[in-house]
Protein backbone atom coordinates (compact mmCIF):
# COMPACT_ATOMS: atom_id res chain seq x y z
CA UNK A 1 0.00 0.00 0.00
CA UNK A 2 1.46 3.56 -1.03
CA UNK A 3 2.77 5.45 2.09
CA UNK A 4 0.37 8.54 1.50
CA UNK A 5 -2.85 5.73 1.30
CA UNK A 6 -0.90 4.11 4.39
CA UNK A 7 -1.13 7.51 6.61
CA UNK A 8 -4.52 8.73 5.38
CA UNK A 9 -6.27 5.68 6.56
CA UNK A 10 -3.94 5.81 9.50
CA UNK A 11 -6.09 9.37 10.13
CA UNK A 12 -9.15 8.14 9.25
CA UNK A 13 -9.28 5.21 11.39
CA UNK A 14 -7.91 7.21 14.69
CA UNK A 15 -10.62 10.03 14.05
CA UNK A 16 -13.36 7.62 13.53
CA UNK A 17 -11.97 5.41 16.65
CA UNK A 18 -12.40 9.25 18.63
CA UNK A 19 -15.90 9.70 17.19
CA UNK A 20 -16.40 6.34 18.66
CA UNK A 21 -15.10 7.04 21.91
CA UNK A 22 -17.23 10.46 21.75
CA UNK A 23 -20.42 8.54 20.89
CA UNK A 24 -19.34 5.82 23.78
CA UNK A 25 -19.37 8.85 26.13
CA UNK A 26 -22.35 10.84 25.57
CA UNK A 27 -24.52 7.08 24.97
CA UNK A 28 -23.39 4.19 26.88
CA UNK A 29 -21.45 5.73 29.87
CA UNK A 30 -24.68 7.94 30.42
CA UNK A 31 -26.71 4.82 32.49
CA UNK A 32 -24.49 4.39 35.51
CA UNK A 33 -25.83 8.48 36.94
CA UNK A 34 -29.91 7.90 35.57
CA UNK A 35 -31.03 5.94 38.56
CA UNK A 36 -29.66 9.28 40.79
CA UNK A 37 -31.02 11.63 38.47
CA UNK A 38 -34.21 10.20 38.41
CA UNK A 39 -34.15 10.00 42.10
CA UNK A 40 -33.05 13.54 42.18
CA UNK A 41 -30.13 12.79 43.72
CA UNK A 42 -27.94 15.51 41.52
CA UNK A 43 -28.38 17.56 38.47
CA UNK A 44 -28.03 16.40 35.16
CA UNK A 45 -25.04 18.53 33.94
CA UNK A 46 -23.29 17.39 37.17
CA UNK A 47 -23.77 13.90 36.30
CA UNK A 48 -22.63 14.22 32.93
CA UNK A 49 -19.73 16.37 34.48
CA UNK A 50 -19.03 13.42 36.58
CA UNK A 51 -19.48 10.64 33.93
CA UNK A 52 -16.98 12.15 31.78
CA UNK A 53 -14.52 12.18 34.32
CA UNK A 54 -14.73 9.40 35.85
CA UNK A 55 -15.24 7.37 32.58
CA UNK A 56 -12.22 8.71 31.40
CA UNK A 57 -9.96 7.71 34.39
CA UNK A 58 -11.62 4.35 34.04
CA UNK A 59 -10.67 4.13 30.22
CA UNK A 60 -7.09 5.04 31.50
CA UNK A 61 -6.76 2.19 34.20
CA UNK A 62 -8.43 -0.11 33.28
CA UNK A 63 -9.15 -0.14 29.50
CA UNK A 64 -7.27 -2.82 28.28
CA UNK A 65 -9.45 -5.15 29.18
CA UNK A 66 -11.75 -5.59 26.78
CA UNK A 67 -9.75 -3.99 23.34
CA UNK A 68 -7.66 -7.64 22.97
CA UNK A 69 -11.33 -9.12 22.88
CA UNK A 70 -12.64 -6.40 20.17
CA UNK A 71 -9.48 -5.80 18.12
CA UNK A 72 -8.15 -9.53 17.69
CA UNK A 73 -10.60 -12.03 19.39
CA UNK A 74 -13.71 -11.83 17.13
CA UNK A 75 -12.42 -12.99 14.07
CA UNK A 76 -9.87 -16.23 13.54
CA UNK A 77 -7.16 -15.90 10.81
CA UNK A 78 -6.62 -12.50 9.38
CA UNK A 79 -5.47 -9.25 11.07
CA UNK A 80 -8.11 -6.05 11.19
CA UNK A 81 -6.46 -4.03 8.92
CA UNK A 82 -6.32 0.36 9.39
CA UNK A 83 -9.14 -0.28 6.71
CA UNK A 84 -11.39 -2.68 7.94
CA UNK A 85 -11.00 -0.88 11.32
CA UNK A 86 -12.48 2.28 10.07
CA UNK A 87 -15.43 0.44 8.32
CA UNK A 88 -16.44 -1.17 11.20
CA UNK A 89 -16.45 2.21 13.01
CA UNK A 90 -17.78 4.29 11.18
CA UNK A 91 -20.71 1.26 11.33
CA UNK A 92 -20.91 1.14 15.13
CA UNK A 93 -20.83 5.19 15.51
CA UNK A 94 -23.41 4.97 12.97
CA UNK A 95 -25.51 3.65 15.07
CA UNK A 96 -24.69 5.12 18.79
CA UNK A 97 -25.13 8.60 16.88
CA UNK A 98 -28.43 7.46 16.16
CA UNK A 99 -28.93 6.47 19.72
CA UNK A 100 -28.03 9.38 21.33
CA UNK A 101 -30.08 11.63 18.96
CA UNK A 102 -33.50 9.59 18.97
CA UNK A 103 -32.96 9.04 22.35
CA UNK A 104 -33.47 5.30 21.98
CA UNK A 105 -30.40 3.38 24.18
CA UNK A 106 -28.24 1.69 21.70
CA UNK A 107 -26.70 -0.80 23.05
CA UNK A 108 -22.72 -0.24 21.72
CA UNK A 109 -21.74 -3.47 22.72
CA UNK A 110 -23.65 -5.27 20.29
CA UNK A 111 -23.25 -2.60 17.35
CA UNK A 112 -19.15 -2.36 17.87
CA UNK A 113 -18.95 -6.17 18.15
CA UNK A 114 -21.85 -6.67 15.37
CA UNK A 115 -19.69 -4.42 13.03
CA UNK A 116 -15.88 -5.93 13.58
CA UNK A 117 -17.66 -9.70 12.70
CA UNK A 118 -18.91 -8.30 9.53
CA UNK A 119 -16.06 -6.41 8.69
CA UNK A 120 -13.69 -9.18 10.08
CA UNK A 121 -15.78 -11.67 8.00
CA UNK A 122 -15.37 -9.44 4.93
CA UNK A 123 -11.91 -9.30 5.18
CA UNK A 124 -12.13 -13.24 4.96
CA UNK A 125 -11.63 -14.18 8.35
CA UNK A 126 -13.39 -17.34 10.28
CA UNK A 127 -16.12 -16.87 12.18
CA UNK A 128 -14.85 -17.53 16.42
CA UNK A 129 -17.28 -19.51 17.26
CA UNK A 130 -15.95 -20.19 21.01
CA UNK A 131 -15.83 -16.65 21.54
CA UNK A 132 -19.16 -16.25 20.39
CA UNK A 133 -20.90 -18.50 22.65
CA UNK A 134 -19.04 -17.25 25.66
CA UNK A 135 -20.27 -13.53 24.74
CA UNK A 136 -23.60 -14.56 24.08
CA UNK A 137 -24.22 -16.58 26.99
CA UNK A 138 -22.93 -13.52 29.12
CA UNK A 139 -25.08 -11.26 27.68
CA UNK A 140 -28.43 -13.42 27.46
CA UNK A 141 -27.38 -13.44 31.71
CA UNK A 142 -26.59 -10.29 32.00
CA UNK A 143 -30.69 -9.36 31.86
CA UNK A 144 -32.35 -11.54 34.32
CA UNK A 145 -29.42 -11.36 36.79
CA UNK A 146 -29.11 -7.48 36.52
CA UNK A 147 -32.78 -7.46 36.96
CA UNK A 148 -33.03 -10.01 39.75
CA UNK A 149 -30.29 -8.57 41.67
CA UNK A 150 -31.86 -5.36 41.41
CA UNK A 151 -35.32 -6.77 42.51
CA UNK A 152 -34.08 -8.83 45.35
CA UNK A 153 -32.29 -5.52 46.74
CA UNK A 154 -34.93 -3.43 46.11
CA UNK A 155 -37.21 -5.72 48.34
CA UNK A 156 -35.01 -5.89 51.10
CA UNK A 157 -34.60 -2.48 51.45
CA UNK A 158 -37.89 -1.95 51.71
CA UNK A 159 -38.97 -4.02 54.63
CA UNK A 160 -39.64 -2.56 57.28
CA UNK A 161 -37.65 -4.76 59.31
CA UNK A 162 -34.68 -4.08 58.24
CA UNK A 163 -33.47 -0.58 59.35
CA UNK A 164 -32.22 2.04 56.68
CA UNK A 165 -29.46 2.63 58.55
CA UNK A 166 -28.12 -1.49 58.55
CA UNK A 167 -29.58 -2.39 54.91
CA UNK A 168 -27.90 0.47 52.96
CA UNK A 169 -24.57 0.44 54.49
CA UNK A 170 -24.29 -3.05 54.06
CA UNK A 171 -24.63 -2.62 50.35
CA UNK A 172 -21.98 0.26 50.67
CA UNK A 173 -19.63 -2.24 52.26
CA UNK A 174 -20.25 -5.16 49.10
CA UNK A 175 -19.07 -1.91 46.95
CA UNK A 176 -16.10 -1.08 49.00
CA UNK A 177 -15.04 -4.97 49.28
CA UNK A 178 -14.98 -5.34 45.38
CA UNK A 179 -13.44 -2.19 45.08
CA UNK A 180 -10.29 -3.24 47.12
CA UNK A 181 -10.38 -6.07 44.53
CA UNK A 182 -10.56 -4.10 40.83
CA UNK A 183 -7.70 -4.56 38.66
CA UNK A 184 -6.18 -1.53 37.70
CA UNK A 185 -3.49 -0.48 35.15
CA UNK A 186 -1.84 2.37 37.83
CA UNK A 187 -1.55 -0.37 40.68
CA UNK A 188 2.31 -2.21 40.70
CA UNK A 189 1.44 -5.64 39.49
CA UNK A 190 3.54 -8.93 38.98
CA UNK A 191 5.65 -9.25 36.33
CA UNK A 192 3.04 -11.60 34.56
CA UNK A 193 0.16 -8.96 34.57
CA UNK A 194 -0.18 -5.31 33.54
CA UNK A 195 -2.55 -4.81 36.29
CA UNK A 196 -3.03 -5.55 40.06
CA UNK A 197 -6.00 -4.78 43.15
CA UNK A 198 -4.96 -2.90 45.98
CA UNK A 199 -5.63 -6.01 48.35
CA UNK A 200 -3.33 -7.97 45.40
CA UNK A 201 -0.55 -5.83 45.41
CA UNK A 202 -0.60 -5.50 49.73
CA UNK A 203 -0.91 -9.24 50.27
CA UNK A 204 2.28 -9.42 47.69
CA UNK A 205 4.28 -6.73 49.50
CA UNK A 206 3.38 -8.66 52.92
CA UNK A 207 3.97 -11.64 51.56
CA UNK A 208 2.18 -13.97 54.02
CA UNK A 209 1.91 -17.75 53.00
CA UNK A 210 -1.85 -18.51 51.73
CA UNK A 211 -4.14 -20.32 53.71
CA UNK A 212 -6.14 -22.72 51.70
CA UNK A 213 -4.92 -21.08 48.34
CA UNK A 214 -6.20 -17.75 49.72
CA UNK A 215 -4.36 -14.54 50.70
CA UNK A 216 -4.93 -13.41 54.51
CA UNK A 217 -3.50 -10.50 53.64
CA UNK A 218 -5.96 -10.34 50.56
CA UNK A 219 -9.36 -11.14 53.13
CA UNK A 220 -8.33 -8.72 55.82
CA UNK A 221 -7.70 -5.69 53.22
CA UNK A 222 -11.00 -6.34 51.76
CA UNK A 223 -12.79 -6.82 54.54
CA UNK A 224 -11.18 -3.54 56.30
CA UNK A 225 -12.69 -1.81 52.89
CA UNK A 226 -15.83 -3.39 53.34
CA UNK A 227 -15.75 -2.08 57.44
CA UNK A 228 -14.78 1.60 56.21
CA UNK A 229 -17.37 1.91 53.64
CA UNK A 230 -20.51 0.60 55.82
CA UNK A 231 -18.99 3.16 59.23
CA UNK A 232 -19.34 6.23 56.40
CA UNK A 233 -22.48 5.34 54.90
CA UNK A 234 -24.04 4.35 58.11
CA UNK A 235 -22.89 7.20 60.07
CA UNK A 236 -24.14 9.45 56.70
CA UNK A 237 -27.62 7.65 57.13
CA UNK A 238 -27.77 8.20 60.96
CA UNK A 239 -27.21 11.90 60.95
CA UNK A 240 -30.27 11.90 57.97
CA UNK A 241 -31.39 8.64 56.53
CA UNK A 242 -32.53 10.44 53.48
CA UNK A 243 -29.27 12.48 52.92
CA UNK A 244 -27.28 9.35 53.41
CA UNK A 245 -29.15 7.11 50.85
CA UNK A 246 -28.37 10.21 48.04
CA UNK A 247 -24.76 10.31 48.93
CA UNK A 248 -24.64 6.46 48.56
CA UNK A 249 -26.64 6.59 44.81
CA UNK A 250 -24.41 9.34 43.63
CA UNK A 251 -21.12 7.15 45.08
CA UNK A 252 -22.22 4.17 43.76
CA UNK A 253 -23.31 6.18 40.42
CA UNK A 254 -19.64 7.33 40.46
CA UNK A 255 -17.97 3.75 40.64
CA UNK A 256 -20.19 2.25 37.70
CA UNK A 257 -19.66 5.29 35.61
CA UNK A 258 -15.72 4.47 36.66
CA UNK A 259 -16.15 1.00 35.31
CA UNK A 260 -18.23 1.82 32.50
CA UNK A 261 -15.47 3.63 31.02
CA UNK A 262 -12.85 0.60 30.90
CA UNK A 263 -14.82 -1.32 29.66
CA UNK A 264 -16.25 0.83 26.50
CA UNK A 265 -13.27 2.62 26.00
CA UNK A 266 -12.10 -0.76 24.04
CA UNK A 267 -15.06 -0.73 21.93
CA UNK A 268 -13.02 2.31 20.21
CA UNK A 269 -9.88 1.42 20.85
CA UNK A 270 -10.00 -2.41 20.12
CA UNK A 271 -10.16 -2.41 16.21
CA UNK A 272 -6.52 -0.27 16.17
CA UNK A 273 -4.90 -2.25 18.61
CA UNK A 274 -3.12 -4.22 15.37
CA UNK A 275 -2.43 -0.91 13.81
CA UNK A 276 -0.85 0.77 16.70
CA UNK A 277 0.70 -2.25 18.42
CA UNK A 278 2.04 -4.32 14.82
CA UNK A 279 2.46 -1.38 12.52
CA UNK A 280 2.90 1.58 14.17
CA UNK A 281 4.68 0.26 17.28
CA UNK A 282 3.06 2.68 19.65
CA UNK A 283 2.85 1.50 23.26
CA UNK A 284 -1.16 0.97 24.82
CA UNK A 285 -1.11 3.81 26.86
CA UNK A 286 -1.80 6.05 23.93
CA UNK A 287 -4.54 4.44 22.26
CA UNK A 288 -6.19 4.18 25.65
CA UNK A 289 -5.55 7.99 25.98
CA UNK A 290 -7.56 9.11 23.06
CA UNK A 291 -10.22 7.33 23.54
CA UNK A 292 -10.43 8.36 26.80
CA UNK A 293 -10.50 11.74 25.34
CA UNK A 294 -13.45 10.83 23.52
CA UNK A 295 -14.97 9.38 26.12
CA UNK A 296 -14.73 12.32 28.35
CA UNK A 297 -15.43 15.41 25.09
CA UNK A 298 -19.27 12.90 24.23
CA UNK A 299 -20.15 12.62 28.20
CA UNK A 300 -19.96 16.30 28.84
CA UNK A 301 -21.39 17.04 24.81
CA UNK A 302 -23.69 14.59 24.29
CA UNK A 303 -24.94 12.50 27.67
CA UNK A 304 -27.73 15.12 29.03
CA UNK A 305 -30.14 13.82 26.52
CA UNK A 306 -29.58 10.46 27.02
CA UNK A 307 -29.88 10.54 30.70
CA UNK A 308 -33.08 12.37 30.97
CA UNK A 309 -34.82 9.62 28.48
CA UNK A 310 -33.47 6.50 30.44
CA UNK A 311 -34.23 8.24 33.76
CA UNK A 312 -37.52 9.34 33.09
CA UNK A 313 -39.47 7.24 30.61
CA UNK A 314 -38.14 3.40 31.62
CA UNK A 315 -39.56 3.95 34.80
CA UNK A 316 -39.81 6.44 37.67
CA UNK A 317 -38.16 5.37 40.59
CA UNK A 318 -37.56 5.88 44.39
CA UNK A 319 -34.13 6.43 45.57
CA UNK A 320 -33.75 2.87 47.08
CA UNK A 321 -35.17 1.08 44.41
CA UNK A 322 -32.55 3.71 42.40
CA UNK A 323 -29.43 1.86 44.64
CA UNK A 324 -30.92 -1.59 43.70
CA UNK A 325 -30.70 -0.72 40.34
CA UNK A 326 -26.99 0.51 40.44
CA UNK A 327 -25.68 -2.55 42.70
CA UNK A 328 -25.43 -5.35 40.31
CA UNK A 329 -24.82 -2.77 37.50
CA UNK A 330 -21.23 -2.15 38.83
CA UNK A 331 -20.69 -5.98 40.25
CA UNK A 332 -21.45 -7.57 36.33
CA UNK A 333 -19.13 -4.57 34.75
CA UNK A 334 -16.51 -5.30 37.11
CA UNK A 335 -16.89 -9.43 36.05
CA UNK A 336 -17.38 -8.43 32.55
CA UNK A 337 -14.01 -6.30 32.58
CA UNK A 338 -12.11 -9.13 34.15
CA UNK A 339 -13.27 -11.80 31.68
CA UNK A 340 -12.86 -9.65 28.98
CA UNK A 341 -15.96 -9.74 27.53
CA UNK A 342 -17.85 -6.64 25.81
CA UNK A 343 -21.10 -5.52 27.28
CA UNK A 344 -23.31 -2.83 26.98
CA UNK A 345 -24.67 -0.49 30.06
CA UNK A 346 -27.71 -0.19 28.34
CA UNK A 347 -28.43 -4.09 28.93
CA UNK A 348 -27.39 -3.69 32.43
CA UNK A 349 -28.32 -0.82 34.08
CA UNK A 350 -32.26 -0.85 32.05
CA UNK A 351 -32.55 -4.17 33.34
CA UNK A 352 -31.34 -2.98 36.68
CA UNK A 353 -33.65 -0.36 36.45
CA UNK A 354 -36.71 -2.26 35.31
CA UNK A 355 -36.11 -5.07 37.92
CA UNK A 356 -35.89 -2.14 41.02
CA UNK A 357 -39.10 -0.50 39.51
CA UNK A 358 -41.15 -4.18 39.39
CA UNK A 359 -39.94 -4.69 43.34
CA UNK A 360 -42.52 -1.72 44.04
CA UNK A 361 -45.16 -3.11 41.61
CA UNK A 362 -45.53 -3.04 38.01
CA UNK A 363 -46.63 0.91 37.64
CA UNK A 364 -44.68 3.40 36.10
CA UNK A 365 -42.66 -0.02 34.17
CA UNK A 366 -43.61 0.83 30.69
CA UNK A 367 -43.98 -2.81 28.93
CA UNK A 368 -44.41 -1.41 25.76
CA UNK A 369 -41.25 0.29 26.07
CA UNK A 370 -38.78 -2.74 27.24
CA UNK A 371 -40.56 -4.84 24.20
CA UNK A 372 -39.12 -1.95 21.65
CA UNK A 373 -36.02 -1.80 23.67
CA UNK A 374 -35.33 -6.17 23.62
CA UNK A 375 -36.12 -5.58 19.53
CA UNK A 376 -33.50 -2.75 18.99
CA UNK A 377 -31.00 -4.57 20.56
CA UNK A 378 -31.23 -7.62 18.44
CA UNK A 379 -32.18 -5.46 15.24
CA UNK A 380 -28.71 -3.65 16.12
CA UNK A 381 -26.61 -6.78 16.78
CA UNK A 382 -27.67 -8.16 13.06
CA UNK A 383 -27.80 -5.14 11.41
CA UNK A 384 -24.24 -4.18 12.32
CA UNK A 385 -23.25 -7.36 10.94
CA UNK A 386 -24.38 -6.36 7.47
CA UNK A 387 -23.67 -3.04 7.15
CA UNK A 388 -20.01 -3.70 8.38
CA UNK A 389 -19.30 -6.43 5.65
CA UNK A 390 -20.82 -4.24 2.83
CA UNK A 391 -19.33 -1.06 4.36
CA UNK A 392 -15.76 -2.93 3.98
CA UNK A 393 -16.46 -4.61 0.39
CA UNK A 394 -17.12 -0.97 -1.00
CA UNK A 395 -14.47 0.88 1.05
CA UNK A 396 -11.93 -1.80 -0.72
CA UNK A 397 -13.78 -1.84 -3.75
CA UNK A 398 -12.74 2.32 -4.13
CA UNK A 399 -9.43 2.15 -2.03
CA UNK A 400 -8.29 -1.05 -3.75
CA UNK A 401 -7.81 -3.39 -0.54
Amino acid sequence: MPGLVFWALVVLATLTSLATAWALGANSNSPPFAPAIGANAISTMRAAFLIGILAALGALTQGGAISETVGAGLINGVQITSLAATAGLLTATGFMAFGVYSGYPVPAAFATTGAMVGVGLSLGGDPAIDTYRRIVTFWALVPPVSGGLAYLTATLLRRDDIPETVGVPLLAALVGGIIANVQLAIVPSPPDATQSSIAGFLGRLVGLPTVGGVDPVVVLVTVLAAAVSFQFIRRRTQASVEKGVRTFLVLLGSVVAFSSGGSQVGLATGPLENLYGAELGLPGIVLLTLGAVGILGGAWMGAPRLLQATSREYAQLGIRRSIAALVPGFIIAQLAIALGIPISFNNIIISGVIGGGLAGGSAGVSRRKIGVTIAFWLITLVTSITIGYGLYKVFAAVLGG
